[in-house]
């Protein structure tokens, strides 16, 4: 295990930091910048760390993924445990997954999603036999791709200047910026089936195939080159290591700390604003949801390039319709991870963008309990079920109330799981919560009930979304979904690592480890059988 790194002697040396919601960028950032000696408060609104990458525990002893379920491309959160004197592979049990899911085309076949190559194949080749040829070289073109676009993912994009660079004018043909990833992936596999095998990934962006830049191609293609993984005893477990690290690094972690506002001198933020009282700080991070959060923390006045008409009028991502499912019984046959995508899905994916809720929809399926029995008591299962709707501003427009369709909606999506083979599932409901795009809003403060954030279109990337160091004002860095790279569990992970790199340069702390991050291969965890 790596050493911390040390810290200055100099107690009255030590930068003060305030950070701003314990979600992974945030517990990240608490981790990085402590470990360079820097004195850092820790404020949760909530009762515990994690934000929405946490577990939900309930009476009855279910367990349950809030909202990420699964963890992709470990090596990035590795490289800052160690960078923090710890080891994640210590600190958390990851187990790789094999099948990575199952897809359900409804009405057509299924595949069984494989990171062994033969394999995959294969299962492709049941769908279309001549798409099975496409396999390789869409990896090889995406090694490329990623590889090419790596320096502008693991650094600042702070001027439509770094359009112009070498490095990445160089990278343009490979990135193929006019293409949407359907139309990139239309290249290697003429089977629609086969390509949303490859594109339904462009939903944890919240985006569509079909609209989506043709850069996020690269998202299959860590799934199958790195893998998936299951962090035993839920994502949660995760957040809860971040923590534990960081509180052994001297993070003073305060849960139940809302703040109200971050004060400023004149543009310079001097610290935040909690109770009436006010707790200086030499920089503040804002890992809280960007479209809720700003317009509270920082005067519309202060925000020259996001005042409050910008973010109103911003792209969004879609939202998710949530059942946590705790169930008497097991389902030995069901996956870990199931998608069933509709057989229209393009129809689907439409109805979405145009702020419909779908009345035939794809849905997600998580069952854990495949492979941890922690997550559910002995004889029983809990479930996850996701399905992708639109967000509450594009729903509103459309003039649909959740508070009065979420009964109706509720019974779409138990029906809709048939088609999975749970036919009885209902009547063996134990334990049962719902979450809407309202509460996804009110209760989780999301703006917009947007659960993945801002939209990833050309014209929200780069220096085009809300940058790492905060534009307009002093001593302001952001960290999240919201901020450059973009949303994801590992991007945001290297978003982290970049934020705290411009903070601690800015305020003369020795160099936070950026690391090697998308550069290479994950460590090898133990796969699940």
């Amino acid at each position: 295990m790596n050493a911390p790194l040390a810290a200055p002697a100099l107690q009255a040396s030590r930068p003060r930091i305030a950070i701003i919601g314990a979600g992974p960028g945030g517990l990240a950032a608490a981790m990085l910048l402590a470990a360079q000696g820097a004195r850092v408060t820790l404020h949760e609104k909530d009762e515990v760390v994690g934000g929405r990458t946490r577990t939900l525990t309930t009476d009855e002893g279910y367990r349950f993924d809030l909202g990420p379920t699964f963890f992709l491309y470990p090596r990035i959160l590795s490289e800052i445990f160690s960078s923090c004197g710890a080891s994640l592979e210590e600190e958390v049990a990851l187990k790789r997954l094999d099948p990575q899911y199952r897809l359900v085309f409804e009405g057509s076949e299924t595949i069984e999603a494989t990171s062994d190559i033969a394999r995959m194949e294969a299962e492709i080749a049941r769908l279309n036999p001549g798409d099975a040829a496409g396999l390789r070289p869409f990896f090889e073109a995406n090694r490329r791709k990623l590889e090419a676009f790596r320096p502008v993912l693991e650094n600042a994009f702070s001027s439509p200047a770094r359009f112009l660079s070498p490095g990445l004018l160089k990278s343009l043909p490979l990135m193929r910026p006019h293409q949407t990833v359907d139309q990139d992936l239309a290249r290697y596999f003429k089977d629609p089936r086969v390509r949303l095998a490859f594109s339904f990934q462009t939903k944890y962006l919240g985006m569509s195939p079909f609209r989506c830049p043709s850069l996020f191609t690269i998202l299959s293609f860590l799934e199958y080159e790195h893998g998936v993984f299951h962090p035993v005893g839920g994502c949660g477990a995760v957040s809860d290591a971040m923590a534990r690290v960081a509180g052994r690094l001297g993070v003073d972690i305060r849960l139940g700390s809302e703040i109200e506002r971050i004060s400023f001198d004149g543009r310079k933020a001097t610290g935040v604003e909690l109770g009436g009282t006010r707790q200086a700080a030499d920089a503040v991070v804002v890992n809280a949801d960007f479209a809720h959060a700003m317009p509270r923390l920082i005067p519309d006045a202060l925000r020259r390039r996001w005042p409050d008409r910008r973010i109103a009028k911003a792209r969004y991502s879609c939202s998710t319709f949530m059942l946590y499912l705790g169930v008497e019984g097991t389902f030995p046959d069901l996956a870990h991870h199931t998608i069933l995508l509709a057989e229209d899905y393009r129809r689907n994916i439409g109805q979405i963008e145009s702020g419909e809720i779908p009345d035939v929809p794809s849905l997600y399926l998580h069952h854990p309990g495949k492979t941890d029995d922690s997550m559910a008591p002995a004889g029983h299962t809990s479930l996850y079920l996701l399905v992708p709707v639109p967000n509450m501003r594009d729903a509103e427009e459309h003039g649909f109330d959740w508070e009065a369709e979420a009964p109706r909606y509720r019974r779409l999506a138990l029906d809709r799981l048939k088609l999975l083979g749970l036919h009885d599932l209902e009547s063996r409901i134990r334990y049962e919560r719902m979450v809407t795009p309202r509460e996804w809003r009110d209760e989780y403060a999301v703006g917009f009930g947007a659960t993945f954030n801002l939209s990833h279109d050309l014209g929200q990337m780069l220096c085009f979304r809300p940058r790492n160091r905060f534009d307009g004002v002093e001593g302001v860095y952001l960290v999240g979904g919201g901020t450059h790279p973009g949303s994801g569990l590992p991007v945001i992970y290297e978003g982290a690592r970049i934020s705290s790199g411009l903070l601690a340069r800015d305020l003369g702390m020795g160099a936070v480890p950026q690391g090697t991050g998308f550069a290479e291969i994950a460590p090898s965890y133990q796969t699940a059988r």
